[in-house]
């Protein structure tokens, strides 16, 4: 079975460097926060055009001090997807603010932004696209429009490490930017790991202090969190940094490789725009017969994951948001079609090519299911 990651095989590339790195931790001591976690702030937020780093337990931690640093609080509105995570919303949540829903551009499957100004209200404080997919939002409207209205932007580029928008790295785009180093992200920690990124020195500031106890000195200035980086995530995501961009023109040239593989046969997958450099964190596929479809690939030795099942106004987590069926029609058709395909870096020459062949094979299966069903429809 072709496995959806295969993080033993990324690790045993980088043994010796990820081993020295644990010890130098382990010599030091400096379990928690520490030289690795600062090296490793200042290199990652380098990396993505900002000139802050605060590194976190989580994505979602990353995204709750963001949004709290904003000045985002009870009565605020906070414009999102419908199409994304459960963190994203939760994130807004736990700021006490009320999450806004927009419905997604069906070729990205990130938000929309010509519904984005009709969201806005007097409550509205912040807009939170997510780079979906590793695939950016369009930033440059949503800067735009944010712009104009006295809106900040908070970028949940979770999936999107070194993906860009017009040669510009996510993250460092908006107001601030939140990563999550989940293991089987494109820059994956060896545990849990996250990272807020901004050039606003007061939001920077307010961070570091929100995620370690409000501590200042000797006292604590604010009330604050646990939110801190272990040293030892922090030294291992400073090895793996050095491959991100290796690694990402690995998955872009598996991507490419399905995109061939898919030519003629009817089905879809997600598009890359001209302007953007799409990182494939997931590379996701559409189809109206998504069940049969996955029982083909795990026929064919291959494993598939579906990202994601239900949109959030649709769980049962966020029914209080107050939505139904058929608010949200593109991120609700999404969700009932796209299944994800390998297209992690590890994979070999030839399991890429085992991949595409099934692809196109269970494609073109898919696409003479669906005309003998619609030949098949009483009253055609």
């Amino acid at each position: 079975m072709i496995t959806f990651a295969n993080l033993p095989r990324q690790h045993a590339l980088l043994r010796d460097e990820i081993d020295a790195a644990i010890a130098d931790v382990l010599a030091s001591g400096a379990f928690i926060l520490g030289p690795r976690v600062a090296e490793f702030e200042t290199a990652f937020a380098a990396y993505c055009g900002a000139g802050h780093g605060i590194a976190v337990n989580s994505g979602t931690s990353a995204l709750h001090l963001a949004l709290l640093a904003a000045g985002i609080g009870p009565g605020d509105e906070v414009i999102t997807t419908a199409f994304t995570f459960v963190a994203t919303v939760a994130a807004i949540g736990y700021a006490g603010a009320r999450p806004v829903l927009v419905d997604i551009d069906p070729e990205t499957f990130t938000i929309d932004v010509r519904r984005i100004e009709a969201a806005i209200t007097p409550r509205t404080r912040a807009i939170l696209p997510v780079h979906l997919y590793g695939h950016p939002a369009d930033m440059d409207a949503i800067l735009d429009i944010a712009r104009r209205r006295g809106l900040v932007v908070i970028e949940d580029a979770a999936q999107a490490h070194g993906a860009q928008c017009d040669g510009r790295r996510v993250g460092g785009l908006g107001d601030a930017g939140c990563f999550s180093f989940y293991p089987s992200k494109n820059l994956g920690a060896c545990g849990e790991g996250g990272m807020m990124v901004t050039s606003n020195p007061e939001m920077a500031r307010s961070a570091r202090l929100l995620r370690d106890w409000g501590r200042e000195g000797d006292g604590h200035a604010v009330k604050g969190f646990n939110f801190r980086m272990d040293g030892i995530q922090g030294a291992i995501l400073g090895v793996k940094l050095r491959q991100l961009d290796a690694w990402n023109a690995t998955r872009r040239g598996h991507a490419a490789r399905y995109d061939a593989a898919l030519a003629g046969t009817g089905m879809h997958a997600g598009r890359s725009m001209p302007w953007a450099r799409h990182a494939y964190h997931v590379y996701a596929l559409r189809s109206q017969r998504r069940a049969a479809v996955a029982q083909q690939f795990r026929q064919l030795g291959i494993e598939t994951r579906v990202h994601y099942p239900t949109p959030v106004h649709l769980t049962d987590a966020w029914s209080d948001l107050g939505h139904g069926r058929g608010d949200f029609p593109e991120a609700e058709r999404a969700a009932r079609e796209v299944l994800s395909i390998p297209v992690h870096p590890e994979l070999t020459a030839a399991e890429v090519e085992q991949v595409a062949a099934a692809l196109r094979r269970v494609a073109l299966a898919d696409a003479h299911a669906g005309a003998s069903t619609a030949t098949t429809c009483p009253g055609t």
